[in-house]
């Protein structure tokens, strides 16, 4: 475990690091002691400090929630990170690649809460119950790391790789639609690159959003009205870059897309 001094030094790089686009080494290579409990700490740091600046929580991703990332990582459960006001984007709108250091996309079914989630005891029927319903999305992640080369206290100091997320038009109540059957495609121009189903996180995505208000109530954080959330990609990341465009088709919710420039 690290010091206080530590974790806030920890902290500054990667602040730097993402305000600079100039990516650091690992942080068990500066700080060999960090644990995950230290990064979840580095990374509260970081979203203290932007939300004092004027930003506000625009809801919260999980990462880590496929099987085959997990066993990637050494661990038995996934991780999390905040979005904030400043990494929302609007569909037709392009983004600058070059505001990032390595931006990939991932595909994923977005949950907006019409009601605060339960914390410690959320299930997931309080979820389903409390979401106003899903939406396509599209989340841009980015490391903060030099090459992507990171290992699970690094994910999670970094804020879950948290970048950005494109909502797209499509509106359905979860009552209407069984989640977990839901499957995406992903397309690069006309050419699909990548497909999907929504059971590939964590078998259905509204339990990673369960897992993710008990996780999140540990570190005195709630899941509130209002808030997206996303739970995981239904595909690989995507690398992008500039003139890239992608859109994802969504059976039953519609599609979304996302233009870098």
């Amino acid at each position: 475990m690290l010091s206080d001094s530590q974790r806030v030094s920890a902290a500054n790089l990667l602040w730097a690091a993402e305000r600079d686009r100039a990516p650091i080494d690992p942080l068990i290579s500066t700080f060999p002691d960090i644990d995950v409990v230290d990064s979840y700490e580095i990374a509260l740091l970081n979203i203290r400090k932007r939300i004092e600046s004027g930003e506000t929580v625009y809801g919260h991703k999980v990462g880590l929630s496929s099987e085959v990332m997990q066993k990637m990582m050494g661990v038995d459960e996934p991780d999390y990170g905040h979005l904030l006001s400043s990494m929302v984007y609007a569909e037709g709108t392009p983004i600058d690649a070059a505001a990032f250091c390595y931006p990939r996309i991932e595909v994923e079914i977005g949950y907006v809460l019409g009601k605060t989630l339960p914390g410690e005891d959320c299930t997931e029927e309080d979820v389903l119950a409390a979401t106003d319903y899903i939406v396509p999305s599209i989340e841009l992640i980015d490391s903060r790391i030099k090459d992507w080369k990171i290992g699970l206290a690094d994910t999670i100091a970094d804020n879950a790789s948290s970048a950005g997320v494109i909502l797209g038009q499509g509106r359905i109540a979860p009552s209407q639609v069984d989640i977990g059957s839901i499957s995406a495609v992903l397309f690069q121009g006309d050419e699909e690159i990548a497909r999907g189903d929504a059971s590939a996180v964590l078998g259905n995505p509204t339990k990673a959003v369960a897992w993710l208000a008990r996780k999140v109530a540990s570190f005195g954080v709630r899941l509130e009205a209002g808030h997206v959330i996303l739970p995981g990609s239904c595909t690989r990341a995507i690398d992008a870059r500039p003139g890239d465009v992608f859109r994802a088709d969504f059976s039953e919710i519609g599609s979304v897309t996302v233009e870098f420039k």
